[in-house]
Protein backbone atom coordinates (compact mmCIF):
# COMPACT_ATOMS: atom_id res chain seq x y z
CA UNK A 1 0.00 0.00 0.00
CA UNK A 2 1.12 3.37 -0.43
CA UNK A 3 2.65 5.45 2.27
CA UNK A 4 0.64 8.57 1.54
CA UNK A 5 -2.32 6.70 0.84
CA UNK A 6 -2.56 5.65 4.38
CA UNK A 7 -1.82 8.63 6.18
CA UNK A 8 -4.90 10.54 5.16
CA UNK A 9 -5.65 13.34 7.80
CA UNK A 10 -4.77 17.13 6.62
CA UNK A 11 -2.20 17.01 9.27
CA UNK A 12 0.16 14.18 8.24
CA UNK A 13 -0.35 14.78 4.53
CA UNK A 14 3.09 16.82 4.70
CA UNK A 15 4.91 14.43 6.46
CA UNK A 16 4.02 11.95 4.22
CA UNK A 17 5.42 14.00 1.16
CA UNK A 18 8.63 14.57 3.29
CA UNK A 19 8.87 11.31 3.70
CA UNK A 20 8.43 10.05 0.30
CA UNK A 21 10.75 12.89 -0.88
CA UNK A 22 13.23 11.11 1.89
CA UNK A 23 13.33 7.80 0.47
CA UNK A 24 13.67 9.07 -3.04
CA UNK A 25 17.16 11.11 -2.18
CA UNK A 26 18.45 9.98 0.89
CA UNK A 27 21.17 12.14 0.63
CA UNK A 28 18.83 15.07 1.42
CA UNK A 29 19.05 14.19 5.20
CA UNK A 30 23.19 15.45 4.99
CA UNK A 31 22.03 18.30 2.51
CA UNK A 32 19.48 19.37 5.06
CA UNK A 33 21.38 18.70 8.62
CA UNK A 34 21.82 22.45 9.71
CA UNK A 35 17.91 22.98 8.17
CA UNK A 36 15.97 20.84 9.90
CA UNK A 37 16.09 17.87 12.31
CA UNK A 38 14.90 14.32 11.21
CA UNK A 39 13.91 11.88 13.04
CA UNK A 40 13.37 8.29 11.87
CA UNK A 41 10.40 6.13 12.80
CA UNK A 42 9.56 2.55 11.77
CA UNK A 43 6.15 1.40 12.83
CA UNK A 44 3.09 -0.44 11.64
CA UNK A 45 0.82 1.43 9.06
CA UNK A 46 -0.32 -1.53 7.59
CA UNK A 47 -1.85 -4.86 8.80
CA UNK A 48 -3.87 -6.03 11.67
CA UNK A 49 -1.60 -3.57 14.21
CA UNK A 50 -1.95 -0.72 12.11
CA UNK A 51 -3.92 1.54 14.04
CA UNK A 52 -1.62 1.25 16.83
CA UNK A 53 0.91 3.04 14.26
CA UNK A 54 -1.23 5.48 12.92
CA UNK A 55 -2.52 6.68 16.04
CA UNK A 56 0.68 7.23 18.16
CA UNK A 57 2.41 9.08 14.89
CA UNK A 58 -0.71 11.52 14.40
CA UNK A 59 0.07 12.42 18.63
CA UNK A 60 3.25 12.95 17.92
CA UNK A 61 2.71 14.71 14.12
CA UNK A 62 0.63 17.19 16.28
CA UNK A 63 2.98 17.86 18.90
CA UNK A 64 5.82 18.44 16.43
CA UNK A 65 4.07 20.77 14.16
CA UNK A 66 2.94 22.97 16.85
CA UNK A 67 6.95 23.23 18.00
CA UNK A 68 7.52 24.14 14.20
CA UNK A 69 5.15 26.74 13.77
CA UNK A 70 6.88 28.17 16.77
CA UNK A 71 10.47 28.01 15.30
CA UNK A 72 11.44 24.44 16.09
CA UNK A 73 14.79 24.06 18.53
CA UNK A 74 17.51 26.36 18.14
CA UNK A 75 16.02 27.67 14.82
CA UNK A 76 15.73 23.98 12.99
CA UNK A 77 11.83 22.56 12.15
CA UNK A 78 11.67 18.84 13.37
CA UNK A 79 10.77 16.54 10.92
CA UNK A 80 9.44 13.06 10.90
CA UNK A 81 10.70 10.08 8.14
CA UNK A 82 8.08 7.38 8.64
CA UNK A 83 8.25 3.88 7.85
CA UNK A 84 6.21 1.38 7.71
CA UNK A 85 7.06 -2.37 8.96
CA UNK A 86 3.61 -3.92 9.37
CA UNK A 87 4.57 -5.05 12.74
CA UNK A 88 7.47 -7.21 11.32
CA UNK A 89 10.18 -7.70 13.44
CA UNK A 90 12.71 -8.08 10.27
CA UNK A 91 10.75 -5.07 8.39
CA UNK A 92 11.82 -3.19 11.14
CA UNK A 93 15.21 -3.83 11.24
CA UNK A 94 15.98 -3.02 7.22
CA UNK A 95 14.01 0.28 7.93
CA UNK A 96 16.30 0.80 10.84
CA UNK A 97 19.47 -0.06 9.06
CA UNK A 98 17.98 2.46 6.02
CA UNK A 99 17.18 5.02 8.69
CA UNK A 100 20.69 5.03 10.50
CA UNK A 101 22.17 5.49 6.60
CA UNK A 102 20.67 8.04 6.27
CA UNK A 103 22.07 9.54 9.21
CA UNK A 104 18.42 10.55 11.07
CA UNK A 105 19.64 12.42 14.06
CA UNK A 106 17.76 9.93 16.49
CA UNK A 107 15.18 7.27 16.43
CA UNK A 108 11.55 7.61 17.94
CA UNK A 109 8.82 6.43 18.85
CA UNK A 110 9.30 2.56 17.45
CA UNK A 111 5.71 0.52 18.16
CA UNK A 112 5.79 -2.46 19.25
CA UNK A 113 8.06 -5.11 20.90
CA UNK A 114 9.11 -7.28 18.81
CA UNK A 115 10.23 -4.76 16.61
CA UNK A 116 11.78 -2.44 18.94
CA UNK A 117 13.94 -5.37 20.18
CA UNK A 118 15.21 -6.01 16.38
CA UNK A 119 16.01 -2.55 16.27
CA UNK A 120 17.79 -1.98 19.56
CA UNK A 121 21.21 -3.54 18.83
CA UNK A 122 21.30 -1.46 15.06
CA UNK A 123 20.66 1.70 17.76
CA UNK A 124 22.84 0.64 20.25
CA UNK A 125 25.45 0.16 17.89
CA UNK A 126 25.46 2.85 15.56
CA UNK A 127 25.21 5.15 18.95
CA UNK A 128 21.86 7.23 17.98
CA UNK A 129 19.32 7.78 20.27
CA UNK A 130 16.33 5.59 20.61
CA UNK A 131 13.55 7.39 22.36
CA UNK A 132 10.15 6.49 23.43
CA UNK A 133 9.67 2.76 22.10
CA UNK A 134 6.12 1.81 22.21
CA UNK A 135 6.65 -0.76 24.42
CA UNK A 136 6.58 -2.10 28.26
CA UNK A 137 8.94 -4.66 27.41
CA UNK A 138 11.81 -5.16 30.43
CA UNK A 139 13.86 -6.70 28.01
CA UNK A 140 13.91 -3.18 26.29
CA UNK A 141 14.68 -1.60 29.96
CA UNK A 142 17.02 -3.99 31.33
CA UNK A 143 20.12 -4.11 31.34
CA UNK A 144 20.10 -0.12 31.28
CA UNK A 145 21.10 1.00 28.22
CA UNK A 146 22.32 4.70 27.42
CA UNK A 147 20.78 5.03 24.50
CA UNK A 148 17.23 4.15 25.54
CA UNK A 149 14.85 6.56 26.98
CA UNK A 150 11.24 5.44 27.76
CA UNK A 151 8.28 7.32 28.65
CA UNK A 152 5.77 4.95 29.42
CA UNK A 153 4.96 2.70 32.74
CA UNK A 154 6.52 -0.99 32.16
CA UNK A 155 4.30 -4.08 31.61
CA UNK A 156 5.24 -5.37 34.91
CA UNK A 157 3.94 -2.15 36.44
CA UNK A 158 0.79 -2.74 35.10
CA UNK A 159 0.27 -6.42 35.36
CA UNK A 160 0.99 -5.84 39.04
CA UNK A 161 -1.91 -3.44 39.03
CA UNK A 162 -4.41 -6.09 37.06
CA UNK A 163 -3.26 -9.11 39.72
CA UNK A 164 -3.73 -6.86 42.54
CA UNK A 165 -7.35 -6.03 41.35
CA UNK A 166 -8.37 -9.11 40.30
CA UNK A 167 -7.31 -10.64 43.94
CA UNK A 168 -8.52 -7.87 45.65
CA UNK A 169 -11.88 -9.15 43.59
CA UNK A 170 -11.59 -12.52 44.70
CA UNK A 171 -10.27 -13.71 41.39
CA UNK A 172 -7.34 -15.69 41.92
CA UNK A 173 -7.46 -18.73 38.96
CA UNK A 174 -6.02 -16.45 36.42
CA UNK A 175 -5.00 -17.56 32.95
CA UNK A 176 -2.94 -15.56 30.09
CA UNK A 177 -3.89 -15.56 26.51
CA UNK A 178 -0.39 -13.93 25.02
CA UNK A 179 0.81 -13.29 21.40
CA UNK A 180 3.63 -16.19 20.40
CA UNK A 181 6.22 -13.00 20.32
CA UNK A 182 9.11 -11.51 22.66
CA UNK A 183 5.67 -9.23 23.34
CA UNK A 184 3.50 -12.02 24.52
CA UNK A 185 6.50 -13.21 26.60
CA UNK A 186 7.13 -9.88 28.34
CA UNK A 187 3.57 -10.03 29.12
CA UNK A 188 3.47 -13.47 30.58
CA UNK A 189 6.33 -13.00 32.54
CA UNK A 190 5.03 -9.97 34.07
CA UNK A 191 1.51 -11.34 35.02
CA UNK A 192 3.78 -14.60 36.01
CA UNK A 193 6.08 -12.44 38.38
CA UNK A 194 2.76 -10.07 39.55
CA UNK A 195 1.37 -13.21 40.72
CA UNK A 196 3.87 -15.22 41.86
CA UNK A 197 3.77 -11.90 44.83
CA UNK A 198 0.58 -13.44 45.56
CA UNK A 199 2.00 -17.30 45.76
CA UNK A 200 0.07 -17.94 42.68
CA UNK A 201 0.59 -18.99 39.14
CA UNK A 202 -1.30 -19.15 35.41
CA UNK A 203 -3.52 -21.59 35.96
CA UNK A 204 -3.64 -22.09 32.26
CA UNK A 205 -1.57 -20.04 29.25
CA UNK A 206 -2.25 -20.13 25.66
CA UNK A 207 -0.73 -18.33 22.13
CA UNK A 208 -2.26 -17.10 19.45
CA UNK A 209 0.34 -15.85 16.29
CA UNK A 210 1.64 -12.11 15.45
CA UNK A 211 -0.48 -10.51 12.85
CA UNK A 212 -2.77 -13.41 13.04
CA UNK A 213 -7.15 -13.74 13.92
CA UNK A 214 -6.52 -17.61 14.18
CA UNK A 215 -7.89 -17.99 18.22
CA UNK A 216 -9.68 -20.83 18.09
CA UNK A 217 -7.18 -23.17 19.63
CA UNK A 218 -6.33 -21.05 22.42
CA UNK A 219 -10.16 -20.69 23.00
CA UNK A 220 -10.90 -24.27 23.64
CA UNK A 221 -7.46 -24.34 25.93
CA UNK A 222 -8.26 -21.52 28.34
CA UNK A 223 -12.42 -22.31 28.04
CA UNK A 224 -11.86 -25.74 29.33
CA UNK A 225 -9.98 -24.64 32.78
CA UNK A 226 -12.66 -22.09 33.40
CA UNK A 227 -10.11 -19.18 34.66
CA UNK A 228 -11.68 -16.47 36.79
CA UNK A 229 -10.16 -13.99 34.64
CA UNK A 230 -7.93 -13.93 31.32
CA UNK A 231 -5.08 -11.76 30.81
CA UNK A 232 -4.65 -11.02 27.03
CA UNK A 233 -1.28 -9.76 25.96
CA UNK A 234 -2.16 -9.39 22.06
CA UNK A 235 -3.15 -6.59 19.70
CA UNK A 236 -6.63 -5.42 19.34
CA UNK A 237 -7.77 -7.72 16.59
CA UNK A 238 -6.68 -10.50 18.01
CA UNK A 239 -8.02 -9.56 21.25
CA UNK A 240 -11.31 -8.77 19.64
CA UNK A 241 -11.69 -12.19 18.25
CA UNK A 242 -10.43 -14.04 21.54
CA UNK A 243 -13.23 -12.45 23.29
CA UNK A 244 -16.10 -13.03 21.04
CA UNK A 245 -15.25 -16.77 20.30
CA UNK A 246 -14.53 -17.18 24.23
CA UNK A 247 -17.86 -15.87 25.09
CA UNK A 248 -19.70 -17.97 22.51
CA UNK A 249 -18.36 -20.59 24.02
CA UNK A 250 -19.53 -20.06 27.41
CA UNK A 251 -16.74 -18.09 28.77
CA UNK A 252 -18.09 -15.99 31.59
CA UNK A 253 -14.94 -14.43 33.41
CA UNK A 254 -12.99 -11.35 33.14
CA UNK A 255 -10.92 -10.51 30.28
CA UNK A 256 -8.12 -7.87 30.97
CA UNK A 257 -5.97 -6.40 28.45
CA UNK A 258 -2.33 -4.31 28.86
CA UNK A 259 -2.14 -0.89 27.00
CA UNK A 260 -0.12 -2.16 24.06
CA UNK A 261 -3.40 -3.28 22.91
CA UNK A 262 -4.63 -0.22 21.68
CA UNK A 263 -7.98 0.67 23.50
CA UNK A 264 -9.69 2.73 21.15
CA UNK A 265 -8.94 0.15 18.35
CA UNK A 266 -10.42 -2.89 20.46
CA UNK A 267 -13.70 -0.32 21.93
CA UNK A 268 -14.32 0.20 17.89
CA UNK A 269 -13.25 -3.97 16.85
CA UNK A 270 -15.73 -4.86 20.10
CA UNK A 271 -18.88 -2.80 19.72
CA UNK A 272 -21.21 -4.21 22.21
CA UNK A 273 -19.45 -7.12 23.17
CA UNK A 274 -16.40 -4.83 24.94
CA UNK A 275 -18.98 -3.79 27.61
CA UNK A 276 -16.61 -5.01 30.77
CA UNK A 277 -13.45 -5.55 29.09
CA UNK A 278 -10.90 -4.15 31.09
CA UNK A 279 -7.56 -2.66 29.67
CA UNK A 280 -4.11 -1.09 32.05
CA UNK A 281 -3.06 2.43 31.19
CA UNK A 282 0.05 3.98 31.00
CA UNK A 283 -1.39 7.17 30.53
CA UNK A 284 -4.62 9.37 31.80
CA UNK A 285 -7.86 9.39 30.44
CA UNK A 286 -7.93 11.55 26.99
CA UNK A 287 -11.56 11.78 26.96
CA UNK A 288 -12.08 13.77 30.06
CA UNK A 289 -10.03 16.93 30.64
CA UNK A 290 -9.40 15.85 34.35
CA UNK A 291 -5.59 15.71 33.94
CA UNK A 292 -3.84 18.73 33.02
CA UNK A 293 -1.56 16.28 29.90
CA UNK A 294 -5.37 15.77 28.35
CA UNK A 295 -6.10 19.17 28.41
CA UNK A 296 -3.47 20.35 26.60
CA UNK A 297 -3.74 17.61 24.21
CA UNK A 298 -7.40 18.28 23.76
CA UNK A 299 -7.30 21.89 23.08
CA UNK A 300 -4.11 20.90 20.60
CA UNK A 301 -6.70 18.96 19.03
CA UNK A 302 -9.15 21.75 18.62
CA UNK A 303 -6.24 24.43 17.59
CA UNK A 304 -5.16 21.87 14.67
CA UNK A 305 -8.79 21.46 13.20
CA UNK A 306 -9.89 18.54 15.15
CA UNK A 307 -8.15 16.33 12.61
CA UNK A 308 -6.27 13.94 15.14
CA UNK A 309 -8.40 11.35 16.76
CA UNK A 310 -8.72 11.54 20.04
CA UNK A 311 -7.59 8.16 22.10
CA UNK A 312 -5.09 6.90 24.39
CA UNK A 313 -2.08 5.78 21.27
CA UNK A 314 -2.50 9.34 19.89
CA UNK A 315 -2.07 11.05 23.77
CA UNK A 316 1.04 9.09 24.27
CA UNK A 317 2.73 10.19 20.95
CA UNK A 318 2.07 13.58 21.57
CA UNK A 319 3.30 13.11 25.38
CA UNK A 320 6.31 11.25 23.71
CA UNK A 321 7.80 13.49 21.19
CA UNK A 322 6.63 16.54 23.92
CA UNK A 323 9.64 14.58 25.97
CA UNK A 324 11.65 14.62 23.19
CA UNK A 325 11.59 18.09 22.41
CA UNK A 326 12.39 18.97 25.69
CA UNK A 327 15.51 16.81 25.79
CA UNK A 328 16.76 18.75 22.49
CA UNK A 329 15.70 22.34 23.78
CA UNK A 330 18.33 21.28 26.82
CA UNK A 331 21.03 19.91 24.65
CA UNK A 332 20.63 23.38 22.31
CA UNK A 333 20.43 25.14 25.45
CA UNK A 334 24.08 23.76 26.58
CA UNK A 335 25.77 24.13 22.69
CA UNK A 336 25.40 22.59 19.62
CA UNK A 337 22.78 19.86 19.13
CA UNK A 338 24.77 16.18 18.81
CA UNK A 339 23.14 12.78 19.17
CA UNK A 340 25.36 12.71 22.83
CA UNK A 341 24.23 16.28 23.46
CA UNK A 342 20.28 15.09 22.93
CA UNK A 343 21.06 11.90 25.37
CA UNK A 344 22.66 14.43 27.93
CA UNK A 345 20.18 16.75 27.34
CA UNK A 346 17.17 14.24 28.26
CA UNK A 347 19.48 12.83 31.24
CA UNK A 348 19.30 16.82 32.60
CA UNK A 349 15.38 17.14 32.54
CA UNK A 350 15.24 15.57 35.97
CA UNK A 351 11.82 16.08 37.59
CA UNK A 352 9.96 18.32 36.10
CA UNK A 353 6.13 18.31 34.14
CA UNK A 354 5.92 18.50 30.16
CA UNK A 355 2.39 19.33 28.48
CA UNK A 356 1.25 18.90 31.81
CA UNK A 357 2.24 15.65 33.19
CA UNK A 358 4.91 14.99 35.92
CA UNK A 359 8.49 12.89 34.76
CA UNK A 360 11.37 12.35 36.09
CA UNK A 361 14.89 11.56 34.25
CA UNK A 362 18.55 11.49 35.32
CA UNK A 363 21.94 9.81 34.16
CA UNK A 364 20.70 6.67 35.78
CA UNK A 365 17.17 6.29 35.61
CA UNK A 366 15.30 6.69 31.67
CA UNK A 367 12.10 5.93 32.22
CA UNK A 368 10.37 9.45 32.44
CA UNK A 369 6.99 7.59 34.00
CA UNK A 370 5.41 5.21 36.17
CA UNK A 371 2.18 6.20 36.15
CA UNK A 372 -0.63 3.32 35.58
CA UNK A 373 -4.28 2.90 36.41
CA UNK A 374 -7.18 0.84 35.00
CA UNK A 375 -9.98 1.80 32.73
CA UNK A 376 -13.28 -0.44 31.57
CA UNK A 377 -14.93 -0.57 27.54
CA UNK A 378 -18.21 0.64 28.17
CA UNK A 379 -19.58 -1.13 25.32
CA UNK A 380 -20.75 1.91 23.06
CA UNK A 381 -17.75 2.93 22.10
CA UNK A 382 -16.72 4.65 25.51
CA UNK A 383 -14.05 3.81 28.05
CA UNK A 384 -14.36 4.38 31.69
CA UNK A 385 -11.45 5.15 33.98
Amino acid sequence: MDQSAVLKAPSRRRFAWGAAALLAAPGLVRAQAEGKLVLGQSVPLTGPAAQLGLQYVQGAQLLLERVNAQGGVGRRSLELRILDDGYEADRCAENTRRLIDDEVFALFGYVGTPTSLAALPLATKARIPFVAPYSGAAALREPFNRQVFHVRASYQEEASLIVRDLINLGQRRIAVLRQNDSYGQAGLDAVTRALQGHDLKPVAQAAVERNSLDVAVAVRALVAVQPDAIVQICTYQASAAFVRAARKAGYGGQFHNVSFVGTQALADALGKDGAGVVISQVMPSPYTSTHPLSRDFREAVRKGGGKVQINYSSLEGYLAAAVLVEGLKAAANAGRLSRESLVSGLESLGQQTVVGFPISLSSTNHQASRFVELSMLVGDGRVRT
